[in-house]
């Protein structure tokens, strides 16, 4: 049996397939995506379905994501875990600039928590590390935020597992979120130091961005696609259901946010927690790599 619950630093127990609230927003992350009570409508579908955990960020439109999350789910239910994250600036569509000085970070924060209506948030995410202001400062930002109450936990985003054992060694981290799903696992070797230290690892880009859902002949994923779609087949389910089950058996420390802005999509993506694969779908799974 997989585990189908994780204790984000062995306190916030949220369910292992969560909802990523970025695919809420228009192109390139900028602006709304269709109509609020459609937006709305997901995320509240979501949490119906047992999601416990929102993954969301303050560049996600800018502003958009999280207010919509706010617009669907306050007041919050019981249990239910929003994680957000600070530390990059927009400037338009596909336009990120990081932004790691505590004075920035302290005022990203403050006005996410505004727009949650919360007093304090779950997960505080640095989304990037600046590579202009030292580890420590960005971090010693955060950890007086969470002295203060106004966050709970801290997590990164993007980090190697260097990065990782240095940040360790300046304050707790609850959770990491790099890219990690069936066809691409540069982040083995941090997904192995948080299986390590129970810091739980968020993949983003579960549906390689869509590429794991849909037979893209010509693209690199292709062959992939045509296990996935094999081991599918067998169990009555979609490729992205396969990918999705793939990484709940691959490590209990994985915990997929994967998003959408369709029902349709959001039930599919949600039923994949019951696949059970078998050793030797894992195994062909696994040789993908």
């Amino acid at each position: 049996m997989i585990p189908e619950i994780l204790a984000l630093a062995g306190q916030l127990p949220v369910r292992r397939l969560g909802y990523g609230t970025a695919q809420l927003t228009g192109p390139g992350y900028w602006g709304p995506r269709g109509e609020v009570r459609d937006a709305v409508a997901v995320l509240r579908r979501a949490v119906e379905r047992g999601v416990t955990l929102i993954d969301t960020a303050d560049n996600y439109g800018p502003s958009v994501a999280e207010e919509l999350v706010a617009e669907a789910l306050y007041p919050y239910p019981a249990g239910l875990v929003i994680a957000t994250k600070g530390g990059v600036v927009r400037t338009g569509p596909d336009a990120w600039h990081i932004e790691g000085r505590p004075e920035r970070l302290r005022a990203m924060c403050e006005a996410s928590l505004r727009r949650l209506r919360l007093d304090t948030i779950d997960l505080y995410q640095l989304h990037r590390l600046d590579p202009d202001v030292p580890m420590a400062e960005q971090l010693g930002a955060l950890d007086e935020l969470r002295r203060e109450g106004k966050i709970r936990h801290i997590g990164l985003d993007s980090v190697t597992a260097e990065q990782l054992e240095a940040a360790r060694e300046l304050t707790d981290i609850a959770s990491v979120q790099n890219r990690y799903n069936l066809t691409d696992r540069a982040s083995e070797p941090l997904l192995k130091l948080c299986e390590a230290h129970g810091i739980a690892f968020l993949p983003w880009f579960p549906l390689g961005n869509g590429s794991l859902t849909t037979d893209r002949a010509g693209t690199d994923r292709a062959a992939a696609h045509g296990v996935s779609a094999d081991i599918a087949t067998s169990h009555g389910v979609s490729p992205g259901q396969i990918a999705l089950a793939w990484l709940l058996h691959r490590s209990p420390a994985l915990c997929p946010t994967p998003g959408t802005g369709a029902l349709a999509h959001l039930e599919e993506n949600l039923d994949a927690v019951a696949v059970r694969l078998g050793a030797e779908d894992m195994s062909r799974l696994d040789a993908l790599s």
